[in-house]
């Protein structure tokens, strides 16, 4: 069973412990769409389960002024790689975003609006956590420029938020959602948690009508999993077995689907037209510039015709010492034809729809499919794939078994790892 992720997710990045300059093989004839992803490092209390690259402030952000500063020195290097080019989103994730006052929001995309051009009425999305904001500061927000949030939400059962670390309880959480829905956003998202500690498909269930109950656009229905170098990788908690995780899928598939959300990712679920652009774009193999601690960018680079990667300083001292210098980029590299191979799948096998041979074309710069296409046929023999209107996506035994398709296309490169 292929495990799901949160929509506040960082893209899917594969980073091979050896990896050739990318560059020989590539010929780019359009650019992919180009995203902003800004990172917000602290939260009140770091969760057991959490793996991203957060840090506990308590309930204030500390040089809130400072980070924003920096921020703007990093932003500035990113400008020569991608000038002249449009934004189509933003996301503001964490850490806790929502940790920064609505002054500080507009501050930020003040910055950010000076600097890069904006596609008129993107979508700019901050993460907000339940207990991390007086009442009436959504509307103070959607004032300062985010008209999307996705609020971490979990779960509306105070036992199993409290297993999970989570600092607020079932009443912030109703009065969260209930908040952004009356300060007028014209779309949100509640995160929603599965396969917790003990959790059975019942209570499992129960989590998931309350959501619905609060009619957000948007869910992300996605299941807890111990990921390396968490409190709960290091001290696992008993979970459920995988046929109770499928069970709870399962279900819980239906229940989105009757209740009017539509299924177009691995863990994403929608009202019509309210899907996440931003997502959409990371799942999509899209460009994205990534400012903060921590954060990653991808930019394809039509000049030189490869694909940059590289991930930002994690520690935020450190991230606000070097922002605006080459020392705050760590690890840039150019990923060879076979690690883009694999990349795109990875992110594009999550997709229902999966993706056409003109969108691995546009968005890879890989002309050349020799490579590809033996890869497929394999994948399609062994049931994992099939073709839909000219489009490739994974088959139900494939959603199921998503590492084992993925494998596939890993070559002998070393398995993949996340770097949040």
């Amino acid at each position: 069973m292929a495990s799901a992720t949160p929509e506040d997710a960082r893209p899917l990045v594969f980073r091979p412990q050896a990896s050739r300059d990318g560059g020989s093989d590539f010929a780019f004839t359009a650019l992919p769409p180009l995203s902003l992803y800004i990172h917000i490092p602290w939260c009140i209390r770091k969760c057991p389960y959490c793996d991203f690259n957060s840090h506990e402030s308590g309930n204030r952000i500390p040089d809130a002024e400072d980070y924003i500063e920096a921020l703007t020195r990093d932003l500035e290097q990113e400008l020569p790689a991608v000038w002249g080019r449009t934004i189509d989103s933003i996301f503001i994730g964490g850490g806790t975003p929502s940790l920064l006052s609505p002054n500080s929001i507009d501050a930020l995309l003040s910055m950010v609006r000076a600097r890069l051009p904006l596609r008129p009425g993107l979508e700019v999305t901050m993460e907000a956590n339940p207990g991390t904001f007086e009442r009436g500061r959504f509307i103070a927000y959607r004032e300062a420029g985010i008209n999307r949030l996705s609020i971490g939400v979990q779960s509306f059962d105070a036992e199993h938020l409290k297993r999970i670390g989570r600092v607020h309880g079932p009443a912030e959480a109703v009065m969260a959602c209930r908040e952004a829905a009356e300060a007028g956003f014209s779309g949100w998202n509640i995160d929603l948690m599965f396969g917790l500690p003990d959790q059975d498909p019942e209570a499992a269930l129960s989590d998931l009508n309350q959501a619905i109950e609060l009619a957000p656009g948007h869910i992300s229905h996605y299941q807890l999993t111990l990921e390396p170098n968490t409190a709960f990788q290091h001290k696992p908690p008993p979970l459920p077995d995988e046929e109770t995780l499928w069970l709870i899928q399962t279900q819980g598939q239906r229940v989105l689907r009757d209740a009017g959300y539509d299924q177009y990712e691995v863990s994403a679920y929608a009202r019509r037209g309210r899907h996440c652009h931003h997502n959409r774009n990371y799942w999509g193999f899209g460009d994205y510039i990534g400012i903060g601690a921590g954060a990653h960018g991808k930019i394809s680079i039509a000049s030189e015709q490869r694909i940059l990667r590289y991930s930002k300083q994690r520690l935020p001292e450190t991230f606000m010492s070097t922002a605006g210098t080459s020392e705050c980029a760590v690890n840039p590299h150019y990923p060879n034809e076979a690690d883009t191979i694999f990349e795109f799948m990875m992110n594009a096998f999550r997709l229902n729809e999966g993706f056409t041979w003109e969108q691995f074309r546009n968005r890879t710069g890989l002309l050349n499919t020799h490579i590809v296409g033996p890869l497929l046929d394999e994948a399609r023999r062994r049931g994992l794939i099939e073709t839909a209107h000219d489009a490739i996506r994974a088959s139900e035994l494939g959603r199921r078994h998503l590492n084992d398709l993925l494998m596939i296309f890993l070559s002998d490169a070393q398995p993949p790892e996340e770097d949040r």
